[in-house]
């Protein structure tokens, strides 16, 4: 791998993908939308194209053909929050990861690596399981599922290598979207009442500087056709994960489960396996969660004395 090319470049997954493969004196044509790259650094081996997400097919009209190695798809809208249960959004992300394999084609890419989602795997087991009831945010893992469906095998009618990195849950510096992390470190700054559910389902989280080099490494060494987990290697019950931030950031705080109901579904440690990913890629977790909810603390705590 020489030359990559990253969608969402300037998001909180793909700024640090980006950076990653410039520590490795990679050059990056990173792609971001309305020309918003504050979260990128300055570098020779850096290109910045400001383009949409549903203009990604002219892309093969600003770059020479065969310049690139790897195609990176990160970019997703409405990936946080309330969009996820917009299904017209989520459908077009489909299209748009579609349109970026072929465009990563038509330009030369010997790869195509795509960024999925642990969602796939709750929607999966939501969706086929008799008499559950899935929720409207389940609408994102339903796209990623089928971005995923749709895109392996019109990966290999183009003779493009298609690699998926299943993330579990990506959290750390960078990050300003209301997921599980960042909510709860702000109810204990703001030093309030922390409620949760039972949280006995399994679950991960890896931070953000080991998910980059993760990219890097499936990415250089991944197999076709394989799907890769990027996790941490330590899934367990969220309960322990919650108890271990707690006594991490709060120690003296009061913590309250059972309270707060839950509708989802408890999938099997299996499922957050990483043996695959580091056998065959090399890449292993360093930051441990204690490690890396501190890191996320002291720079929420710094962005906030910054506005």
């Amino acid at each position: 791998m020489k030359r990559a090319i990253v969608t969402g470049a300037n998001g909180f997954i793909g700024s640090a993908l980006v950076k990653e493969l410039l520590n490795h004196n990679i050059e990056v044509l990173a792609i971001v939308r309305n020309n918003h790259k504050d979260a990128l650094p300055e570098s020779n081996f850096l290109k910045i194209i400001s383009l949409e997400l549903d203009q990604i097919s002219e892309l093969k009209n600003k770059v020479d053909e065969g310049y690139y190695d790897i195609f990176y798809h990160i970019g997703w809208s409405g990936s946080a929050g309330s969009s996820r249960a917009d299904e017209v959004l989520q459908l077009k992300n489909v299209f748009w990861t579609i349109e970026s394999l072929k465009t990563a084609k038509q330009i030369g890419c010997k790869r195509f690596v795509c960024a999925g989602s642990i969602m796939e795997k709750e929607v999966m087991a939501l969706i086929y399981t008799q008499g559950n009831k899935p929720n409207i945010t389940n609408i994102y893992g339903a796209c990623k599922m089928t971005a995923h469906c749709l895109a392996k095998p019109i990966a290999n009618d183009l003779n493009i290598d298609f690699i998926w990195a299943v993330i579990t849950n990506a959290y750390g510096e960078g990050e300003l979207s209301p997921r599980f992390i960042n909510t709860t470190i702000r109810k204990i700054l703001n030093k309030e009442t922390l409620q949760f559910t039972s949280a006995m389902q399994n679950y991960d989280f890896v931070h953000i500087s080991d998910v980059a080099r993760a990219f890097y490494c499936i990415g250089d060494k991944g197999k076709a056709n394989y799907e890769y987990v990027i996790g941490s290697s330590q899934a367990r019950p969220l309960k322990e994960f919650i108890i271990e931030m707690i006594s991490t950031l709060a120690p003296t705080s009061d913590l309250l489960f059972g309270n707060i109901p839950y509708s989802g579904i408890n999938l099997p440690l299996s499922t957050f396996d990483t043996a695959d990913t580091e056998k065959d890629t090399g890449f292993k977790a360093l930051i441990s969660f204690s490690e890396g909810i501190k890191r996320t603390m002291d720079w929420l705590i710094k962005k906030d004395s910054d506005l």
